[in-house]
């Protein structure tokens, strides 16, 4: 159980992503907070131009150009972690990707854009499958599933089927269950609780709850940067449950939590 893990710090190049947006989105700013955050811990700076919080209205191609490739060229010079680019879109992948980025999230597993798996194959590069109900406009609208842990395993294999085909290697794929993405609390909780189900598909296991509004609430803390205890306790929870890359706001303490998990969890295959 005590497995290595990865922590992705979070970069929002964005004026409106809900917890942090609009403090990054002067590139200075933006390199300094990657490079603070790589001190701190992060494996992999998760560098993202188009906000997908709730609601969210989508950025034409050139904008979200503009506003992530300066900073993708700064941090990955820099050295120190991995740079992922958070986007759905092909031009801006693979323009990432020729500035120093090794790693794409893509919050539709390849579905909005449908260049981008073969950019992915191309590059080589590691990629991240994520689930979401809806669009970011849409999601939290009326999040309705019969057995949300069974639709979500069923959607990330016909997603990995499809990188696959697509000429993705295997060992390059990660997998997201989307907590939050077009869910309710109820939801999340037992895409967290079931995790190790999502887990036995075989493929790193990506969790992103860091300071979300079900952790809200729980917890009763309606601004969004009180909540980093919550975020601390839930990743540590799917880390147990076979998660092991932790897309965060707050590194430091995220690190500190997972370290204490693994140096615990390690008797249990020494």
């Amino acid at each position: 159980m005590g497995r290595g893990f990865s922590v992705m710090g979070v970069v929002n190049v964005t004026p409106d992503s809900f917890s942090d947006g609009g403090q990054w989105l002067d590139p200075a700013a933006a390199i300094a907070h990657g490079r603070e955050l790589a001190a701190e811990g992060a494996a992999i700076l998760d560098v993202g131009g188009e906000s997908t919080r709730p609601g969210a209205e989508p950025v034409g191609e050139a904008e979200e150009l503009r506003r992530v490739i300066p900073v993708i060229e700064r941090l990955a010079a820099a050295g120190g972690a991995a740079i992922s680019i958070d986007t759905t879109k092909a031009a801006v992948a693979r323009a990432a990707l020729a500035a120093g980025a090794s790693y794409v999230n893509d919050v539709t597993a390849l579905r909005a854009d449908p260049a981008l798996a073969a950019v992915v194959a191309e590059a080589g590069c590691d990629c991240c499958l994520m689930h979401m109900q809806g669009s970011p406009r849409t999601m939290q609208e009326h999040p309705h599933y019969d057995d949300v842990v069974g639709e979500v395993v069923a959607f990330l294999e016909e997603r990995v089927a499809f990188a696959l085909a697509a000429g993705i290697a295997a060992e390059r794929i990660q997998v997201d269950p989307g907590i939050g993405f077009g869910k309710t609390l109820e939801h999340n909780l037992e895409l967290l609780r079931r995790l190790n189900e999502i887990a036995a598909l075989g493929h790193p296991v990506v969790v992103g709850v860091s300071r979300k509004s079900f952790l809200g609430r729980i917890t009763g803390r309606e601004v969004a940067s009180e909540r980093v205890a919550a975020t601390v306790a839930a990743n540590v929870l799917a880390y147990e449950r076979g998660a092991s890359v932790f897309r965060v706001h707050d590194v430091a303490p995220t690190v500190d939590g997972l370290r204490v998990a693994s140096a615990t969890l390690r008797g249990d295959d020494a």
